[in-house]
């Protein structure tokens, strides 16, 4: 498929996704946002990704939505606000529900919907330059994108209430003291450390680190007892696999495991 607003590559079963409207820091318009969900379609469906890396071209990650698209629409705002929603909550469940583990590579701003679309991955490598905000309220707006989803459960409802009722601004140190950022770089090596990462990430037994995440979303909604059976029907699932086989072979015989390609 052709992208307008990104770019997008797969190699070495690393799916690389670009933002690239680098001229207004990358900020989300409604074709960014259809975009956004067909690619996290294609890479959903191709058996060859097995780790994502999604950063943003030039100095910012995302900035959040386009306003002025925004206000170019009149009238018809409302329907276009709901329709750049639905584009960008499907990419990000597809980003989420996929086995593929997803890493955001970050530098300069992730501002609004840019923010959420941090948090709503597995994994944020941010730059030194990197700054976090939820940026809606001060514009009159709500949370979008999942930002109401992840943000609590990574910093607790208090703090999630600090960045969205006031808008702090969280340096990539603070993310990281946050439970936010899950690593830092100087903004030079920080793409090219994600990268890295991401190909450890698709060495490894993807079905595995899919089930896990899948696991730990629904933990927080489940009982105690529930959840651990919907573990033991998983690792059960996992033992019969050819990967969770070559995984204690690997280990019993001392050798690095070759887990195949799901």
């Amino acid at each position: 498929m052709q992208y307008t607003q990104l770019l997008f590559e797969v190699r070495d079963s690393v799916a690389s996704i670009t933002l690239n409207r680098p001229e207004i820091l990358n900020a989300l318009n409604l074709e960014l946002a259809r975009d956004l969900m067909n690619v996290a379609m294609e890479c959903s469906g191709n058996r060859d990704v097995r780790a994502v890396v999604l950063s943003g071209a030039g100095s910012a990650f995302c900035a959040g939505g386009d306003l002025k698209s925004f206000a170019a629409q009149g009238e018809r705002l409302p329907a276009y606000v709901t329709e750049v929603a639905t584009y960008l909550h499907a990419a990000v469940s597809y980003l989420t529900r996929m086995q593929a583990p997803v890493i955001a590579a970050v530098q300069g701003s992730a501002a609004g919907a840019g923010m959420s679309l941090a948090c709503a991955c597995d994994l944020i490598c941010a730059g030194e330059s990197a700054r976090f905000t939820a940026a809606y309220t001060r514009i009159g707006l709500t949370p979008d994108g999942s930002l109401t989803y992840f943000l609590s459960r990574a910093v607790g409802m208090k703090r999630a209430l600090e960045l969205t009722l006031l808008n702090r601004t969280l340096s990539a140190e603070e993310a990281y003291h946050w439970g936010i950022v899950t690593s830092i770089a100087p903004d030079d090596s920080m793409l090219a450390q994600a990268e890295a990462l991401a190909k450890r990430l698709a060495m490894g037994p993807t079905l595995a680190f899919g089930t896990t995440k899948r696991l730990l979303h629904q933990g927080w909604n489940e009982s105690l007892e529930t959840q651990m059976t919907y573990e033991t029907q998983a690792i059960s699932a996992m033992a019969a696999s050819s990967d969770g086989q070559e995984g204690i072979a690997a280990f019993l015989g001392k050798r690095p495991a070759h887990f195949e390609v799901k």
